[in-house]
């Protein structure tokens, strides 16, 4: 799918640096406070960074793994707010990045999807 991701890179202050199939590329940033339950092994700096792509999914060790179309959705309605764009659908929370539910549908009025 589009939203697959192909390259992901950890950087500080639990921040991820993500590029996608379709070559949208931004950074998701995790919520210290918020990694808990099956996200508190990431609070932990050296397991946080051993991230690694898996089915086009950012995955760690353990089967924990964040959903790329949420996190594709986050980015590109960042991107386009910062272009003045009226495209503002809610961000999800961490949350909402775990795997499951359905994608998000492609922004209305785009041929990119």
């Amino acid at each position: 799918m589009y939203w697959d991701v192909v390259e992901v890179k950890p950087e500080p202050e639990y921040r991820l640096f993500v590029r996608f199939k379709d070559g949208l590329s931004g950074r998701v940033q995790l919520a210290r406070e918020e990694l808990t339950g099956v996200l508190a092994p990431l609070a932990d700096v050296d397991f946080f960074e051993r991230v690694f792509i898996d089915q086009g999914a950012v995955t760690w060790p353990g089967e924990i793994d964040l959903a790329p179309e949420a996190m594709h959705a986050d980015i590109t309605a960042r991107n386009s707010q910062r272009l003045g764009m009226r495209f503002s659908p809610e961000s999800p929370d961490v949350a909402g990045y775990r795997t499951g539910g359905s994608p998000p549908d492609p922004p209305a009025g785009t041929d990119a999807f």
